[in-house]
């Protein structure tokens, strides 16, 4: 840009002196819209003209020089309709300051400025503009014996500005909102089918005209929110761990929000299974009919001697085995869950003379570690003692007899037991340990 000042000195209407001084600048400028505001921001060279006068009681124009590096911004936005404003700003940064002879001198100064813009026709290369502009420049320059002159100019004008191939790149136009996909939504929750309890953790699949969702966990309250689905039917497929897989069905309608609860009952306890064989004890014959209770459930055997108990709680259970003509065994099984236990029960003839049989197990009170101990039966002259598992067996006539039980280490027991001829029982003793002083 280059541009020529005309300058005069006036005292009153008289002319002391005057003359023009010369402005020129170049350099790049960078453009920018921030929506839509015109941002430039440029950087160059500056070379301008400034004058002095001295001290003289008669002054003389005198032209100094400056050569700096300019920077420059400025900003363009619209108001209303077409009009636009501009407000722009320069500062010269000095590189070398020289007076009318020659000797250094410094210099300071800036440019300030706006416009108001109406664009009046234009095409896609060149456009026109008329614009009403205002300017002020201010200036100050040293000397080296110190004497200042400063100059402000404030200008207003009016311009037309032609502009070629510098028309804002032509915005694309805006696309067309997506065609509304018709959906609505869908809020689910997982509850306890017993106590109506959140199932935090659930994992959900929904089906929608027959495509399955990705797998979705539910939140601390078991819930799903606003989940947008296509209309039509939906099935919430729900697993939750320690539970049996649950499920719901619901409608969704296009824009519409319905909500579903699904409700999950837990998985029943694992449970394992008994067969008992019961058999005549003299010949190991298989005994049809034979009633067995176990636990709480009654069952008779078939042709094979034979019975099943389903679905048992894991654990000891009893099994008691009656018959006409053989005497009442009981026995003890263990039921593992998932498996299958087998039991065989000998039934003993109700003939008499036959001896009983007892067995057992002596175990500590404190941890039921088996204990090597001695019975003692004085009435039927019998002493025995238990093998490494504390295990023991023995026959007996028919009667009621006191058993003692000791062991080293433990205090002693007695029990009265009384046993019918052919009888098989059961004896389990539990020893507490002697307290050491």
């Amino acid at each position: 840009a280059v541009q020529r000042e005309g300058f005069d000195l006036k005292e009153g209407s008289l002319r002391i002196t005057g003359g023009s001084l010369l402005r020129a600048s170049v350099g790049p400028k960078v453009r920018t819209w921030l929506g839509p505001v015109r941002a430039e921001v440029g950087a160059g060279y500056g070379y301008a003209q400034l004058p002095h006068f001295g001290a003289s009681a008669e002054p003389v124009l005198s032209r100094g020089v400056r050569h700096a590096a300019l920077v420059s911004g400025s900003l363009r936005l619209p108001l209303f309709t077409r009009l636009e404003v501009e407000a722009r700003g320069e500062v010269p940064v000095s590189l070398a300051v020289r007076d009318s002879a020659g000797a250094k001198a410094e210099a300071k100064g800036f440019a300030a400025g706006g416009a108001l813009l109406f664009p009046l026709t234009g095409t896609q290369r060149w456009s026109g503009t008329l614009l009403v502009d205002f300017q002020h420049v201010q200036d100050t320059v040293t000397l080296a014996d110190g004497t200042r002159s400063e100059q402000r100019m404030r200008r207003v004008g009016a311009a037309l500005e032609l502009t070629w191939n510098d028309a804002p790149e032509s915005r694309a136009s805006e696309p067309l909102p997506p065609e509304r996909v018709p959906a609505g939504g869908l809020s689910l929750q997982v509850l306890d089918a017993e106590s109506g309890a959140p199932l935090a953790g659930a994992r959900v699949v929904l089906v929608s005209g027959g495509v399955e969702s990705a797998p979705r966990e539910a939140d601390a309250q078991g819930s799903l929110e606003n989940v947008e689905l296509p209309p039509g039917d939906v099935v919430a497929r729900v697993s939750v761990d320690g539970y049996e897989p649950a499920e719901g069905r619901v409608t969704v309608e296009d824009g519409g929000r319905v909500a579903l609860s699904v409700r999950a009952r837990k998985l029943p306890p694992p449970t394992g299974g008994l067969k008992v064989t019961v058999v005549s004890a003299g010949n190991g014959v298989p005994l049809p009919g034979v009633r067995l209770t176990v636990g709480a459930v009654e069952v008779r055997t078939d042709m094979r001697g034979e019975a099943w108990v389903k679905s048992l709680p894991p654990g000891p259970v009893a099994v008691v085995a009656k018959s006409p003509g053989y005497r009442v065994a009981e026995e003890a099984a263990i039921i593992i869950a998932g498996q299958e236990t087998v039991l065989s029960v000998p039934l003993a003839s109700e003939r008499k003379g036959e001896p009983a049989t007892l067995t057992g197990q002596v175990r500590s009170a404190r941890g039921g570690k088996p204990i090597a101990a001695t019975l003692l039966i004085p009435q039927a002259k019998v002493k025995a003692r238990t093998d490494a598992k504390g295990a023991f067996t023995f026959k007996v006539r028919g009667g009621t007899y006191r058993i003692t039980i000791s062991a080293r280490g433990y205090l002693s027991q007695s029990k009265l037991v009384t046993l019918k001829d052919g009888e098989q029982a059961i004896f389990n003793v539990d020893l507490f340990p002697r307290q050491r002083r």
